[in-house]
């Protein structure tokens, strides 16, 4: 799964690493957010596109995904990866194959509303860069905008952040890595397979396009499952100059520390953890409420969401489920259950404090957090 240079000379292949290195110095930080349906990401994503120094947008090959409704993800890969390239570039002209002709506005876009830089300046002049910025708010008010504000805003900024959970390997992403042009890092998030299926159950309707990979459930886990586990090995066999700019983070260690997590991956893309961003997570991450909608981030118990499939789902779904994704779990570090009783427990932690590597004795972990 290695890169191919160039050449395939050891030398060569050394001399572009180091020309990476040195090329992307000064560049602006390019971010993606790499996930999979209904493992927290719209909250990840929050976390970076609520910073002042950040030019966010959430999931923009959605507008590919409904051009191509009876295409598969596998074959809109390479048409994603095109366009999320040119939208690290600042270049919004790519939305044209994929959106309808003549005047639009920023609210043409997917979610834009929960782009804080598409609600404040130079997109919108109504709130301030440093405001933590309500979706209501913002899309009552900014809404008229023209769509070329978004590639104006998008220039002010000195990191650009995408977020996306329609990529199912990790090669077709090469081609940025080793791009001069680009200073990608990649952020990836995964979560409890348990977790994620019955948060896709409480959400199905939202989610009835991108089932359509499938309509079997447990499939869907399956392709799920699959997919993160050789994201996760094929970062492992890249050189040490690409793996540095990996990072695996498990939702559920997000919240359980979610003011540690959050500068951790802060310092990995070079941000700040401002004052009123540690205030902004904290009383995210402890509200009340247990959060349904599909895209839609709010105030939530984010502890409670993380376990609460297992008060909510059938020990037999569970089960089967565990068979299904049993070698992903057991990479990324989630214990399984054997009895209705265990998974009752809430006493017993089914998360391991590391992760197994790949490729070696079941021994060897490493920490729960991966800079590779």
């Amino acid at each position: 799964l290695n890169i191919p240079p160039s050449s395939s000379t050891v030398a060569n292949r050394s001399r572009l690493l180091s020309w990476l290195a040195t090329t992307s110095i000064g560049l602006p930080m390019h971010v993606l957010v790499l996930s999979s349906w209904r493992s927290g990401s719209s909250f990840v994503g929050q976390l970076f596109g609520q910073h002042p120094d950040v030019f966010y947008l959430m999931e923009p090959a959605w507008h590919i995904w409904m051009t191509f409704t009876e295409s598969t993800a596998w074959r809109l890969h390479m048409a994603a990866r095109d366009l999320i390239r040119a939208i690290f570039l600042c270049d919004m002209s790519v939305f044209d194959a994929y959106m309808k002709p003549g005047p639009r506005r920023q609210s043409s876009l997917f979610q834009w509303e929960g782009s804080r830089a598409l609600c404040s300046p130079p997109a919108c002049n109504v709130f301030s860069r440093d405001m933590i910025i309500p979706q209501a708010h913002c899309k009552l008010l900014c809404s008229k905008q023209p769509f070329e504000v978004v590639e104006k805003a998008c220039r002010s900024y000195s990191h650009v952040v995408l977020k996306e959970v329609r990529f199912f390997n990790l090669q077709v992403l090469y081609p940025l890595l080793r791009d001069p042009s680009l200073n990608l890092h990649i952020v990836h998030l995964v979560r409890d397979p348990r977790a994620v299926f019955r948060s896709r159950e409480h959400t199905t309707e939202e989610l009835m396009t991108d089932s359509r990979i499938e309509d079997q459930p447990y499939y869907v886990m399956q392709v799920i499952c699959q997919s993160q586990m050789e994201i996760y090995k094929a970062v492992q066999s890249l050189p040490t100059a690409l793996r540095q700019r990996y990072m695996l983070i498990r939702y559920e260690d997000l919240v359980r520390d979610p003011l540690g997590r959050t500068d951790q991956m802060y310092k990995f893309v070079g941000l700040k953890f401002l004052p009123q961003l540690q205030t902004w997570v904290y009383n995210s991450t402890r509200g009340k409420g247990m959060g349904s909608h599909a895209f839609h981030t709010n105030a939530r118990n984010a502890l409670n969401v993380s376990q609460a499939w297992r008060w909510t789902l059938p020990y037999a779904k569970v089960s089967r489920l565990q068979k299904v994704c049993n070698d992903t779990m057991t990479l990324l570090g989630y214990h399984l259950v054997r009895s209705e009783q265990e998974q009752r427990n809430l006493s017993l932690d089914l998360l391991s404090l590391s992760l197994l590597m790949p490729g070696r004795d079941s021994g060897t972990y490493m920490s729960s957090t991966l800079h590779c």
